[in-house]
């Protein structure tokens, strides 16, 4: 079930990256109901798709 959660808050955060507002609240949503680990998964697929996406590198700073 955990693993339905991740996948689900990455393809919403993939979805709403047109708006950085938007994805910063989508993140900090995802933040208070990931698992320790699936945070660093998800921090880890951040940086990798931030690189496309200078401008939502500011929220990087929330993890």
């Amino acid at each position: 079930m955990s693993r339905m959660i991740y996948d689900y808050t990455k393809e919403v955060l993939v979805r709403v990256s047109f708006d950085p507002e938007l994805f910063i609240k989508e993140l900090k949503k995802a933040i208070r109901n990931l698992l320790p680990y699936e945070l660093e998964q998800l921090k880890k697929w951040l940086l990798y798709f931030t690189d496309e996406k200078p401008e939502l590198k500011d929220c990087l700073v929330y993890l």
